[in-house]
């Protein structure tokens, strides 16, 4: 499953103070500061979603809600230096397992169109989407849920506070599993591809898993285990990567479905997981410690619906652009696979556009607790800093990120992909690349509406970009031909439904902090990306080792586009050199 792991508490930057500079700002957004320490000065809050993973494209891994809220007057005082280590090694382990996931991820979505053709990986990513939406919802609620159970109680509390809500979180997995099941056929149905409905009914059985081992991994979180946390989400990483490759493998050589071996090695993976995690945390001890049923529901359901929302965003073009490639092909008497076909190059196209999105969540790790103790404090002027700088810096990272993938859309996808997909997929990345940085730049909007108590209306927002993308799909897409023409209107339609989503929750924000982004940085950095796209567009092919060279020169034309219109100056440089160099002094 996707590294469920939150950030943990990292130690206090007992540094910067609050009256900063523009330029410090952005070092300060680059220290990370100890959720456990706001949280003394800002009552606790629903934190953001977390990034997509590669490996379902995308699942959303949720991080977890800080300890309870001393009282406000508290002091946050600084961790002693054995809390310190122990925080800062915990801190590099989650770190180092949410990036070997995204590797491990990647791994498996090249090995499958080589195990499965095209065809194959489209049908296969079909069911991985099905599965997806329920599997991180039940995985954001179960890891943040118990996480907050066992951090709430005295340490000596804790295994009954874990074996209260372990109990409710099973039965939620078993009933949440089996209507997975008994909708399998509507759910494939839906999406016209009814050969897909036995992998579907299997699939439950991973909802069903990953209902046990998100409790289980929120209880390591919860006691501040991060190593032994961090250890099983790279070793499961690895194990589900090979298990779904060996399934597909091992059932294609006998003749069968390797769509069917790929879930079923997914679902070894996860039956294997389970029990191992299951030795390591225990099952608690009867008792009464900890929240009640009724209380621990009323902390869920909000983050459950949040968390339906986000995810049906996250999927909503991909199962609208398979039901109307299904129902193309119906009547063009084309057959299954051809549908199957044209969704695995879209799904190819979509693992590269996801990327800034997914590196780019890391602002909001950092973002999300400073907002939050600025607005319990009141100091306006802070929160308006903070989301200025915040915003900022993911305008200038998300054109960094989008620039290279979206002007060498077809070398990106050659790099990777057989030709079935790069062939026919590198107008979709191009276009849909920009759609998912519009993409990222609304979830760190959402994450700060979040922090500052507007969690009603980054949902409604979400919400409403469901919709919007739905609509547009809808439109668009059935009045395409059919072929790559239908990928690249999907990808219109949600781009522009994604940037429309992103102008009005900067309007939200704006209104709720004072700022969001100068209208000045806005144009320096898309005329920058503009730029730097046509500039990659016309470079030529020249292998696989040089696409990483091209990406570079890319960037690099971003940037100093940005230089030169005096976007980024000598003091954003010189934060840079103080938040990385070694002699740097203290902001």
């Amino acid at each position: 499953m996707s590294s469920p792991a939150p950030l943990p508490a990292l130690p206090t930057c007992p540094r910067a103070p609050l009256a900063l500079a523009r330029s410090r700002e952005i070092a300060r957004l680059a220290c990370f500061c100890d959720n456990r320490a706001v949280s003394r000065a800002a009552e606790p809050l629903p934190p953001p979603p977390e990034a997509p993973a590669a490996s379902q494209a995308p699942p959303d891994p949720a991080q977890a809600t800080p300890a309870p809220a001393a009282p406000p007057s508290a002091p946050a005082a600084a961790a002693p230096p054995s809390t310190a280590r122990s925080a800062g090694r915990g801190g590099l382990a989650i770190a180092g397992a949410k990036v070997s996931f995204i590797v491990f991820g990647f791994v498996q979505q090249l090995i499958l169109p080589r195990l499965l053709g095209t065809d194959g990986y489209g049908a296969v990513s079909v069911v991985f989407a099905g599965v997806s939406v329920v599997n991180n919802v039940i995985v954001a609620t179960g890891i943040q849920g118990v996480s907050r159970a066992v951090s709430s109680v005295a340490d000596r509390d804790a295994a009954e506070a874990f074996r209260r809500t372990l109990a409710l979180h099973a039965v939620l997995a078993i009933a949440v599993s089996s209507a997975f099941a008994l909708l399998a056929g509507s759910i494939a149905d839906f999406s016209e591809a009814p050969h897909v409905a036995g992998p579907l009914r299997l699939a439950a059985a991973i909802v069903l898993l990953y209902g046990l081992y998100a409790p289980l991994v929120g209880a390591l979180n919860g006691q501040r285990r991060f190593l032994t946390q961090a250890g099983f989400d790279i070793g499961y990483g690895a194990l589900r990567t090979a298990s779904v490759a060996a399934g597909a493998l091992l059932f294609l050589r006998a003749g069968q479905s390797g769509v069917l071996g790929a879930i079923a090695g997914f679902v070894a993976a996860a039956a294997i997981i389970v029990p191992l995690a299951a030795l390591k945390t225990g099952f608690g001890r009867p008792g009464n410690a900890g929240p009640s049923v009724r209380e621990h529901l009323v902390f869920l359901l909000p983050l459950a619906v949040s968390q339906t929302f986000l995810n049906f965003l996250l999927q909503t073009d991909f199962f609208l652009l398979r039901r109307f490639l299904g129902q193309a092909t119906n009547g063009l008497a084309l057959g299954a696979r051809a549908a199957d076909d044209l969704i695995g190059v879209y799904r190819g196209a979509q693992l590269f556009a996801f990327l800034p999105y997914q590196l780019l969540l890391s602002v909001t790790f950092i973002l999300f607790p400073m907002l939050a103790r600025a607005h319990a404090e009141n100091d306006r002027a802070a929160v308006r800093r903070y989301a200025m700088t915040g915003v900022r810096l993911s305008f200038l990272l998300t054109g960094l990120l989008v620039a290279p993938i979206s002007g060498l859309a077809p070398h990106v996808l050659r790099f990777a992909f057989p030709v079935e997909i790069w062939s026919r997929g590198g107008d979709t990345l191009r276009v849909l690349s920009l759609g998912m940085g519009a993409f990222a730049i609304l979830g760190v909007a959402s994450a700060a509406l979040t922090s500052l108590h507007r969690e009603r209306v980054a949902a409604a927002l979400t919400a409403a970009t469901v919709l919007l993308v739905a609509v547009g799909c809808s439109v668009a897409v059935p009045r395409a031909a059919f072929g790559p023409d239908m990928l690249v209107s999907s990808a219109t339609a949600t781009s522009l439904a994604l940037a429309t989503a992103a102008v009005v929750a900067g309007a939200l924000l704006h209104r709720a902090a004072g700022g969001f982004v100068p209208a000045t940085t806005a144009l320096r950095v898309g005329v920058a990306l503009a730029a730097a796209i046509a500039v990659g567009a016309r470079l030529p092919w020249l292998g696989k080792i040089a696409v990483l060279g091209e990406a570079i020169a890319v960037a690099l034309v971003y940037v100093a586009l940005l230089v030169a219109t005096r976007e980024v100056g000598r003091d954003d440089l010189a934060v840079l050199r103080q938040a990385f160099g070694r002699r740097g002094r203290p902001v």
